[in-house]
């Protein structure tokens, strides 16, 4: 697998933030790759294949395994695969916020589309990657520039709600006064990641991917997202495609193993195939 790793600076409210993203190319184009420019690689992002830009979870870095065994897969079939580092995570500098963190997200898809203005992209938020996606997606669309297409793979409602369930919340919560300590900490952060919100607004064509056993974000959540998505659409009379494709809990995919369904590469293919057609 061929890539490229570089850091764009972001001038945000004076303070230069340098956010880092891996560039990883088409399976086609990895023999013809080897060696060449930053310049070169920033140039294929032209060549008509669509780009992804993948937004990961909460814990680590874009080098974690789940997330590299999902770029691998998608680079095979044959999609430009962007993943970036928010500020604050991995070598990207500065501190991450909800603003901060969906300001990433739209310096890279804006950065993408300078590339090339007809470039396919496809904005992919895992975990907390889809409210990052959301958040971003719905800005771009008040700008009158809606993403071509939007995947959320585990997506919550909105962070209050999966904050409330998380494992970790629950070791605590017998402790006085530690659940309104977590509102607290939420609202003066301005920390929202409203995904159901988006929704309710977000015109761009949506896939959800989520397992029935995921122990982290409840299946529930993706079910609810789902019908709010349809049913804003069907009151607006929206035509962009909602579609979700379930996991039976047997298959074990939780929460981080999605990319271990072997016809998750059908999938996507079937779903961009459909919007360009």
């Amino acid at each position: 697998m061929l890539a490229l790793s570089l850091s764009l600076p972001l001038l945000c409210a004076c303070v230069c933030v340098c956010v880092s993203h891996r560039h990883t190319l088409p399976a086609s184009q990895w023999e013809e790759a080897a060696g060449k420019s930053p310049e070169w690689y920033r140039g294929t992002l032209g060549d008509g294949r669509p780009v992804i830009i993948y937004h990961h979870g909460n814990v680590g870095t874009r080098a974690k395994k789940n997330r590299v065994e999902l770029l691998k897969l998608l680079s095979a079939a044959d999609y430009h695969v962007l993943s970036l580092d928010y500020r604050g995570f991995g070598d990207s500098s500065g501190e991450p916020s909800e603003a901060g963190l969906t300001s990433d997200a739209l310096y890279l898809y804006q950065w993408v589309k300078q590339q090339n203005r007809e470039s396919f992209v496809c904005l992919w938020g895992h975990s907390l990657g889809s409210g990052v996606v959301t958040n971003a997606a719905v800005r771009l669309q008040e700008q009158g520039s809606p993403a071509d297409a939007v995947v959320l793979e585990g997506p919550y409602t909105r962070m209050r709600e999966v904050v409330a369930i998380h494992p970790l919340t629950k070791l605590y919560n017998f402790l006085p006064g530690f659940e309104s300590l977590i509102w607290h900490i939420l609202e003066k952060n301005n920390i929202e990641f409203a995904n159901d919100k988006n929704l309710k607004t977000l015109t761009s064509p949506l896939l959800i991917l989520h397992s029935e056993d995921d122990n982290i974000v409840p299946y529930q959540m993706g079910l609810k997202l789902h019908q709010i998505s349809v049913q804003a659409r069907k009151e607006h009379d929206i035509d962009a495609p909602v579609e979700m494709v379930s996991y039976a809990a047997n298959l074990g995919y939780s929460h981080n193993r999605i990319y271990l369904d072997p016809n998750l590469a059908n999938v996507v293919r079937g779903f961009l195939q459909r919007l360009r057609q």
